[in-house]
């Protein structure tokens, strides 16, 4: 009886141990691609053979940046990492941006001053959450912020659109096209 019990629980664990693990399938490759393209800067270069794929290289910066397990390769949470919702700044930006060392503020009461508004959000939303993220530094940090309404302010928050001019420079002047 106890070997029947035994070869039971075996069978038992060896089938819960042979479960399909959670796969990376052929739409997760194609919003990889998508996703390295957009936010690391991916191209169709190609390698020698030796060395490793870019694809390869750009995972691993990802992976990197956002704390996962260094592999290269995609995988199951690097694929989730890639689904959830973000902004359409590149990472690779934000990396090397810091606001340490010779930045750093030399005061702890700092003013804001918003200089114009979104047209995708209401003065009401713009102004609350502005509020609610500076108040998110204030509590980690010595940081105290004031809002004016005029004036010269520490940081001044605008909103618009980036422009890209093209322009010919020709004896060393830069005309516009």
């Amino acid at each position: 009886m106890k070997t029947l019990h035994l070869c039971t629980l075996l069978s038992l664990a060896l089938t819960a141990y042979c479960m399909p693990v959670s796969q990376v399938t052929v739409e997760d490759e194609e919003r990889a691609e998508n996703y390295l393209k957009k936010f690391y800067n991916l191209t169709e270069e190609t390698t020698n053979g030796r060395g490793v794929s870019p694809a390869s290289r750009k995972l691993s910066e990802m992976q990197r940046f956002f704390g996962l397990q260094i592999t290269g390769t995609l995988d199951v949470d690097t694929v989730a990492i890639m689904k959830k919702p973000r902004c359409g700044v590149p990472d690779e930006n934000l990396a090397r941006f810091s606001t340490f060392g010779q930045y750093k503020w030399q005061k702890n009461s700092l003013t804001y001053r918003i200089e114009n508004y979104t047209p995708d959000m209401s003065v009401s939303e713009v102004d609350d959450s502005i509020e609610r993220a500076l108040q998110v530094w204030a509590k980690v940090t010595p940081l105290r912020f004031t809002r004016i309404y005029s004036g010269t302010a520490d940081i001044v928050i605008s909103f618009g659109r980036l422009w890209l001019v093209q322009s010919v420079v020709q004896d060393g002047k830069t005309t516009p096209y």
